[in-house]
């Protein structure tokens, strides 16, 4: 395949950004044939279609979805870099991609990702999140500077990738105030006949709370099972039931979702690891975020 035509690869971010071939001739100050044969070059370079018509608009495929995400990357640090030669004193800015499970709380991934906004040089923050084996795809490509997960990237998946553990935290069992008062004081034996929220099949927790459970001979009434940290405790201070969530961020927990400690289990260990390309962190957000756990997040439970 020839070098990419970044000529061709404006052209295809015009038309994409504009929606149609007229507007980003207009844009470009060209004729919409001049357009519609460099776009067509430019697929035929690439062996792929970028644009499927529907009706009379042009919608974007999959693929040329793909490409316009580096393009915007590509114009945008180009636009910087033109701002920066006009303009002497404009500051340079970091982008620092994160990507965050799922089954992480949103409550450790934000007190983790903070100190990288405090960095000498400005950084500007991309949040994504999703499922872990979607990110880690995402970070194979270079989209992800950096994911924040409860368990190891999966061992099946060929992509280049290391591991390092922030810290672990045993796990509380919170209820609203009503809840609890219906419930007693006699933690775990209170859960049993509870209505319990309880994390998904992504949370790597789940079967250990299953096995807690069991265990310690106790059988709430399941009125739940999420996916998501942050709609099992919607549906928790709604009252719908019981939940568990890491014990570094009980008091967290209980001040912004209203609800009330019913006991600590310490044995019961949720992990929360950085996954990044690197096998040793050396970017100053990584390291930032390292920090932030070793010293002050997870120092809590040490």
């Amino acid at each position: 395949m020839s070098s990419l035509n970044f000529k061709h690869l404006r052209y295809f971010w015009m038309v994409a950004k504009t929606g149609s071939i007229a507007k980003a001739a207009a844009q470009l100050h060209l004729t919409p044939q001049s357009i519609s044969g460099q776009l067509s070059e430019f697929a035929d370079t690439l062996g792929v279609e970028l644009f499927r018509r529907v009706g009379r608009n042009l919608e974007l495929t999959e693929t040329g979805r793909r490409i316009l995400s580096y393009a915007e990357d590509i114009f945008s640090t180009g636009d910087e870099l033109l701002e920066l030669v006009r303009d002497k004193t404009f500051t340079t800015t970091i982008s620092f991609r994160v990507g965050c499970a799922d089954s992480v709380s949103k409550l450790i991934a934000c007190q983790l990702v903070e100190p990288a906004l405090d960095l000498r040089e400005p950084v500007k923050l991309i949040c994504r999140e999703g499922r872990l084996a979607s990110l880690v795809a995402d970070l194979a490509v270079h989209r992800l500077d950096l994911i924040i997960a409860d368990r190891p990237m999966p061992s099946h998946l060929s992509v280049r990738g290391y591991n390092h553990l922030l810290g672990e935290s045993g796990m509380t069992v919170f209820a609203t105030a009503e809840l609890a008062k219906s419930l007693g004081e006699d933690f775990p034996a209170c859960l049993n006949g509870a209505p319990i929220l309880l994390p998904g099949e992504d949370f790597a927790i789940h079967q250990r709370v299953l096995q807690w459970l069991e265990k310690s001979q106790v059988h709430p009434r399941v009125v739940g099972e999420f996916d998501d940290s942050a709609m099992i405790k919607a549906f928790g201070q709604s009252g719908a039931g019981v939940f568990f969530a890491p014990t570094v961020i009980a008091r967290q927990v209980c001040d912004q979702y209203r609800v009330v400690a019913l006991g600590q289990v310490d044995s019961l260990v949720e992990q929360v690891y950085a996954i990044t390309t690197e096998r040793r962190m050396s970017h100053p957000a990584t390291l930032a975020i390292s920090n932030m756990a070793r010293d002050s997040l997870f120092a809590r439970v040490a």
